[in-house]
């Protein structure tokens, strides 16, 4: 099993919020897991704290790559074949970043850890 974090998921973790459960917290930690983290979701955040809907405790680039390294997890870049996946994917969500997670997610074989309901109406592994 290998793990893509949602956005929330990622954000939750760094800051060790209790809205994210402790089995997946474990999860997470267990060094047998494999977890990546997509660009999108670094492009996603990104745009949130430029626009203010986003505080980061930290500069962008401390808060969002060291952790990542830290933690032992990879960072998944937006390849091709991810946006060429995205016209198969039915009409559920309108966030484009979501949108590109699901589309990686299988085209990579991932289980998207997430609490997004809509996300979980795709044809996609979830975890939560």
């Amino acid at each position: 099993m290998k793990l893509l974090l949602d956005s929330h998921a990622f954000i939750w973790y760094l800051t060790n919020d209790d809205r994210l459960p402790e089995p997946v917290k474990a999860l997470l930690e267990d060094p047998m897991t494999p977890v990546l983290v997509s660009v999108a979701t670094h492009w996603e955040l990104m745009v949130k704290a430029l626009a203010g809907r986003l505080h980061l405790p930290e500069a962008p680039d401390r808060f969002l790559m060291e952790p990542i390294e830290e933690a032992g997890f990879r960072l998944l870049p937006i390849e091709s074949r991810h946006v060429l996946a995205l016209p198969e994917l039915p009409a559920i969500h309108g966030d484009p970043f979501d949108r590109m997670l699901v589309a990686q997610a299988i085209v990579e074989d991932l289980e998207i850890v997430t609490g997004d309901e809509a996300i979980r109406r795709y044809p996609v592994r979830t975890i939560w």
